[in-house]
């Protein structure tokens, strides 16, 4: 069934649902390994608010299969992360989702492989998962998705020098130079100032790019801890750029809350406006069991979490309705995905790629955050040329 109907279906009759008594069900656990604390916190915190939504939501359909996570916090460390899909493999769950990184899906799923269990994500951007060979990887979002969207934003700006800080993280990496090459394809100058993870002085690069490169906008590519950094070393140097682009975990409400004044009219990937305003059923459904579970808004990695879970939950259903839970039936469940979800259309590739997955980008603007490209997915006007100083 298409995921859209049926979302909405199972939360509109499921006030009617608990007067009824309750049905014999088969209970299934999944494994969560997810970072809540250390640096990857503020974007794991997200995928697993999502993730919650979701056990909630699919519990409430009328079904036989009902789905108990069972949660590890790995500390944002990749060792952790391994112990943790193994711990949970002897727990006897029949798969695994969270990884907020690349750095921590890598092992995390290659563990997973190992001990066969499905891995779903959408922490996983880099490309190399798609060549390693995994039989049951699967991740909603990737790279590319990220890149054409920062890519076309800074094109409608007409932007013709750009300066690109990033982390030299995986992830990372690939995804700075997939803006170099994409943007050194329109004609644009291109610099390139990698960092070390470790770094927290960021202003010798950003003085070296006020001074030598005199870019007209500056594209962030890192993480939470990352952008603090940069952004506070750029309000005390002031360089004359016309905006400052972040890719991932900028974009959000808990950003502006925590960071006001370090992150105003800075521009970041985002799929959700704030205040959240959704127009279709589906998005409806999903704030209204969000709120209901958390006082605070939902943003884009709560809606990554959600439909990450969801659609792995329904895999398992259709696989223990098959009779094909013990024999790689929840891997093929997913290889035949083809769903219209909150975040877009899915559908996974033999390598486990959504080939589909499309970006927003976002503008803080004053305690909100306006959908500001595509053109067609705006709720907002862009604020440009503006900096945070």
């Amino acid at each position: 069934m298409n995921l859209t109907r049926w979302l909405v279906i199972c939360l509109s009759c499921a006030a009617a649902l608990s007067t009824l008594p309750a049905a014999s069900a088969a209970e299934y656990q999944v494994g969560e390994v997810i970072s809540l604390t250390g640096v990857n916190a503020r974007g794991g915190t997200g995928m697993h608010e999502g993730i919650k939504v979701a056990e909630s939501v699919f519990n409430q359909r009328p079904g036989d299969v009902k789905i108990k996570i069972q949660t590890i916090d790995d500390e944002s460390s990749p060792a952790k992360a391994v112990a943790a899909v193994e711990r949970l493999a002897a727990n006897n769950v029949l798969a695994i989702t969270g990884g907020a990184t690349s750095d921590i899906v890598g092992p995390a799923a290659t563990a997973a492989d190992k001990l066969g269990l499905p891995f779903m994500t959408s922490g996983g951007t880099s490309s190399e998962f798609l060549t390693q060979g995994f039989h049951s990887f699967f991740r909603i979002n990737n790279t590319t998705g990220y890149v054409k969207a920062m890519a076309g934003l800074l094109d409608s700006m007409q932007i013709k020098k750009l300066a690109i800080i990033y982390s030299t993280k995986k992830s990372t990496s690939e995804m700075a130079r997939m803006m170099q090459q994409q943007m050194a394809e329109k004609g644009v100058t291109v610099t390139l100032h990698p960092f070390e993870a470790t770094t927290v002085d960021f202003k010798p690069i950003i003085n070296k790019i006020k001074l030598k490169d005199q870019p007209d906008a500056i594209n962030m590519i890192g993480y939470e801890n990352d952008y603090v950094g940069i952004l506070r070393a750029a309000r005390v140097l002031r360089p004359p750029v016309k905006a400052m682009v972040g890719a991932w975990q900028i974009a959000t409400a808990k950003m502006y809350q925590d960071f006001p004044d370090l992150v105003e009219k800075t521009y970041g990937t985002e799929m959700l406006p704030v205040p959240v305003t959704f127009n279709r059923p589906e998005g409806q459904a999903f704030e209204a069991a969000f709120r209901k579970l958390y006082p605070h808004e939902p943003d884009y990695l709560s809606q990554y979490g959600f439909v990450q879970g969801m659609l792995l939950f329904e895999a398992i259903a259709r696989a223990e309705a098959a009779g094909t839970l013990d024999k790689g039936g929840i891997a093929q469940e997913l290889r035949s995905t083809a769903a219209d979800t909150i975040i877009g259309q899915v559908r996974f590739s033999a390598q486990g790629d959504n080939e589909e997955f499309m970006q927003n980008i976002g503008q803080h603007q004053k305690g909100k955050i306006a959908i500001v490209w595509p053109e067609n997915a705006a709720t907002g006007a862009m604020q440009f040329p503006g900096t945070p100083w």
